[in-house]
């Protein structure tokens, strides 16, 4: 296992397409979804939630995402589809954060928001310090509240992102990063 600065500043984003088989083993995932859980949150609100998505769950996903874009795209070819169909199947394992919000004299909506990001980069984090190429993408369907509704959520809850994760095909690249004098002040 990677030293943890070492781990932090090696990680990189894999494409989906760029994973393949094996995801992670059931004691990995649950490592995975234990550090997902273990993040800043304020009031102990706990305002985030997993769904996982591994096999047939991913087609059943996808097929949920295609007929959501069918409806709403009546002219658009089998193809286009047919993509959006495989929306979820590239990683073999594919983690939902779900955020929502609880109101709250001392902590804000943001902070619990922000918790719920904090949520998904370290699955992403974890994951990597496994061994995998891990993705934390979003996507038309991860705002539309048809979509969201056929995956179970709740009228008050959001997707953060969907985390794919999976054994890199080859290397990742690094893309480039801004210099600390560009985004760094002094008070």
């Amino acid at each position: 296992m990677p030293d943890a600065l070492e781990l932090l500043k090696f990680r990189r984003s894999i494409k989906p397409r760029e994973m393949s088989g094996p995801g992670p083993s059931p004691a990995e995932l649950d490592t995975i979804l234990t550090i997902g859980a273990r993040v800043p949150d304020h009031g102990k609100l706990t305002p985030w939630r997993f769904i996982v998505f591994e096999g047939e769950a991913r087609a059943r996903a996808g097929d949920i995402i295609a007929q959501v874009f069918a409806k709403k795209n009546p002219s658009a070819p089998a193809a286009d589809i047919e993509v959006e169909k495989r929306r979820l199947m590239d990683a073999p394992l594919v983690i939902a954060v779900v955020s929502f919000t609880k109101p709250h004299p001392k902590v804000p909506a943001w902070e619990q928001e922000l918790s719920a990001g904090a949520s998904a980069m370290n699955i992403v984090t974890a994951a990597t310090a496994l061994g995998y190429g891990a993705n934390w993408l979003t996507g038309w369907f991860a705002f539309d509240r048809e979509v969201l509704d056929g995956f179970g959520l709740k009228a008050d809850e959001k997707l953060a992102g969907f985390i794919h994760i999976g054994t890199p095909a080859k290397p990742a690249e690094d893309r480039p990063r801004p210099a600390l004098s560009e985004i760094v002040t002094r008070f």
